[in-house]
């Protein structure tokens, strides 16, 4: 069993456990999960242990195609046929709020917020005008998230998950030039600003949820290959600290489903375990920044960012 009461959250599991290890023996039917980003890597298989375990998984995708195919694939592995495709493209907020109007009577009891790009080598803005990296990992998940607040309300217990990373430790929020108006654009602080987000999003969501019964964490997946590296020259992490796509969702699922973590939020989490605050960056990235985790810094990304959710 898990343990939170003194200090930080520890669980059987670890850095080789698969999401299906975490998942083994719980029954998920009647739940709902929505999935972002679900058509490569983490994401696929995010969804596959979910639905393995009973639950109805939407699969929120931008290219609709490939999302069907994914959730047709689901279905035949799983034997679940409450897998669908949605369209959703995080960084265009029209698309979230037509998304959003899905749900507007239905509960949703996990949203894991899994869409992502890395390290965008050119500045790139969106039509809004926000710097794309900001937008595609933070900006356009955390309007999702207040859009779909009262589907979430409605779970009577529900999960929000933020896919963060080890590159949050690259950068807090800079809050007075968030979008690169003024500071050189570099890749890697854009990055690190925006995962520091999401981050701080899990923070925010609990603060002002929690009495609803929603509880927000956030996590790093671990160093896993995927599409995620195309602009960075791939994966260079050392070959033993390398997880399979199957150990990459495993902290994704515990923070979802596992009832080791039932009411627990506002935290951070790598291999399966909560992560320990730190002073600086260490050289292997492990860890949580104290930024990250500021309940003042959650505020005022949540109240600065209001006037973009739906």
């Amino acid at each position: 069993m898990s343990s939170c009461d003194s200090g930080l959250c520890t669980t059987p599991f670890g850095f080789s456990s698969t999401a299906a290890d975490v998942l083994a023996g719980i029954d998920l039917s009647g739940r709902r999960a929505i999935i972002t980003g679900a058509t490569s890597g983490i994401g696929v298989e995010t969804a596959r242990a979910l639905a393995a375990a009973g639950a109805d998984v939407v699969l929120g995708v931008r290219r609709l195609d490939a999302g069907r195919r994914v959730a047709a694939q689901i279905v035949e592995d799983t034997g679940n046929g409450a897998v669908t495709a949605a369209q959703v493209d995080v960084a265009d907020l029209n698309s979230v709020r037509e998304f959003v109007s899905r749900f507007s009577g239905a509960p949703v009891h996990m949203l894991i917020n899994n869409a992502g790009v890395m390290a965008l080598p050119e500045l790139s803005r969106t039509t809004d005008g926000r710097e794309m990296q900001f937008a595609t990992n933070y900006l356009g998940h955390f309007a999702l998230t207040v859009g779909l607040y009262p589907a979430l309300e409605a779970a009577c217990g529900a999960r929000v998950v933020s896919v963060s990373s080890s590159g949050h430790l690259l950068s807090p929020v800079v809050f007075d030039d968030i979008d690169y108006r003024f500071r050189p654009y570099d890749p890697w602080t854009a990055y690190g600003q925006s995962k520091t987000a999401d981050i701080l999003l899990a923070v925010g969501v609990t603060q002002r949820w929690g009495d609803a019964g929603i509880v927000g964490n956030a996590l790093h997946p671990g160093a896993v290959a995927t599409g995620l590296q195309k602009h960075t020259g791939g994966l260079r992490t050392p070959a033993d600290r390398r997880k399979t796509v199957a150990q990459g969702a495993a902290t994704s699922v515990l923070l979802a489903a596992s009832p080791l973590l039932e009411g627990v939020g506002g935290r951070y989490f790598e291999d399966c375990n909560e992560s320990p605050v730190v002073a600086e960056r260490p050289d292997d990235f492990s860890g949580v920044a104290q930024y990250a985790l500021d309940p003042d810094n959650a505020d005022r990304l949540w109240d600065g960012q209001r006037s973009f959710s739906p």
